[in-house]
């Protein structure tokens, strides 16, 4: 099969080039990634919210893929949702509902109900109450903004206040926030402003937002199209791509952002569900405004989500491991080498490192939307109050993926450093 940036830039090419983009890539590359998106989805992981909002959003409503995310959604909703979930993860669910046309006030499962739009005001307020204490929220300002974007799409309270936080940070003159964050609150803002009724408000949010479109043009175009990295492009993407009023009559080169897109080829399941949605032309915006009636887009595959392999047969290579601490308490510094299957992520490389020496490999990870993060190496957690972290390099290079994403080479060395941001 021709790799996909390829076939891409033949499909491109036949067409007259980029000129004459319309800001929607080719059905070949969105059935590609729905196909890829599918295939990530398996029984013994955690539903993925964002997973069923892209599918949602690019039309493909079809097959047991997308009714088992659907009813384990609402199962998590019943069973986590107060208090085993962050106020980002409920909105995320929220999003993936509505645009699933569920209620997220009445989310039935297991013989239980819940409102699942009152939880993430609960959950919000707490957000918004740490805002006022500490000058930040309890979790982080891409979760406030997804609260934001839930309640204001699920037409309920709270979101106005939010959003005024949002604008505020934004508009900071010490603001460092990153791609990521500045697109979902731009969303998020873009909502709100175009439901309140209060004047000063609509007056903020439209400074804000058109200080974050803006700010996404500049660096476009400063960077020959890139918008922070590959993997926050998807919601610069989105942001762009709907709030075209804000930074009106300026115009953006939408066929320059999307080459960039259409040079890498897309694997990490939560990129893909952030990317797809611009790349048919929509974003988390339009997730209350479906009809799910209809369906544009058959679903690749009509099979269940696959569960993994009891066996596995491939090559063995090997992969050198090693942990440095030299930031706090006692430091060390422990290497390993160790063999697993052509193919296997980094998650298996570490999995093996504590089986062979757990004295000092041992590690514990919590699931994210984006997959596993590891949080603690051989007793040293991370801590978002003094700002450490576990940031995996291959050399040099800090890894672009997660663990449970990268899949290491033969020989490759991987570096796992008690960092700070």
């Amino acid at each position: 099969m021709l790799p996909v940036a390829f076939t891409i830039g033949v499909l491109l090419a036949l067409v007259g080039g980029t000129a004459t983009h319309s800001c929607v890539a080719p059905d070949q590359l969105v059935s590609e990634l729905l196909q890829r998106l599918e295939d990530s989805v398996n029984m013994k992981e955690p539903p993925n919210p964002s997973v069923l909002l892209a599918m949602n959003l690019a039309g493909a409503t079809d097959g047991g893929t997308h009714k088992w995310l659907l009813q384990e959604i609402k199962e998590e909703a019943v069973k986590k949702a107060h208090k085993d979930m962050t106020s980002g993860q409920v909105a995320l669910s929220v999003l993936a509902l509505l645009s699933s046309c569920q209620n997220p006030q009445h989310v039935h499962a297991l013989g239980q109900t819940v409102d699942l739009l009152h939880i993430l005001e609960k959950k919000t307020e707490e957000e918004m109450a740490s805002m006022d204490v500490d000058g930040v929220p309890k979790t982080t300002l891409y979760s406030l903004s997804l609260d934001t974007l839930g309640l204001c799409l699920g037409r309920t309270g709270h979101y106005e206040e939010a959003s005024m936080a949002l604008a505020k940070q934004v508009l900071s003159p010490s603001s460092r926030l990153s791609v990521d964050t500045r697109a979902v609150a731009a969303l998020a803002m873009a909502c709100t402003y175009d439901q309140t009724d209060l004047g000063d408000l609509r007056d903020l949010l439209w400074e804000a937002v058109s200080v974050v479109a803006d700010g996404f043009l500049d660096e476009q175009e400063n960077r020959d199209g890139m918008m922070g990295n590959i993997y926050s492009m998807g919601l610069a993407l989105q942001a762009l791509g709907s709030t075209e009023k804000f930074y009106a009559p300026r115009e953006w080169d939408c066929a320059q952002a999307f080459s960039v897109v259409y040079s890498h080829d897309y694997r990490q399941p939560m990129a893909i569900a952030q990317v797809l949605p611009a790349l048919v032309g929509k974003s988390y915006l339009e997730a209350a405004s479906l009809n799910c009636a209809t369906s544009s887009r058959m679903s690749p595959s009509q099979q269940s989500p696959k569960l993994v392999p009891t066996e596995d047969y491939r090559a063995l290579i090997q992969v050198h491991y090693s942990i440095i601490n030299k930031l706090q308490g006692k430091h060390f510094n422990e290497s390993i080498s160790v063999s697993v299957p052509e193919g296997s992520t980094l998650l298996k490389v570490l999995q093996e490192a504590e089986k062979e020496e757990p004295q000092f490999f041992r590690f514990r990870t919590e699931q994210t939307s984006w997959g596993p993060m590891v949080v603690s190496i051989h007793g040293l957690a991370a801590n978002p109050e003094d700002r450490t972290y576990w940031q995996f390099l291959s050399g040099q290079d800090a890894l672009q993926e997660g663990v449970g994403t990268y899949k290491p080479t033969d020989g490759e060395h991987i570096q796992a450093v008690f960092s700070t941001y």
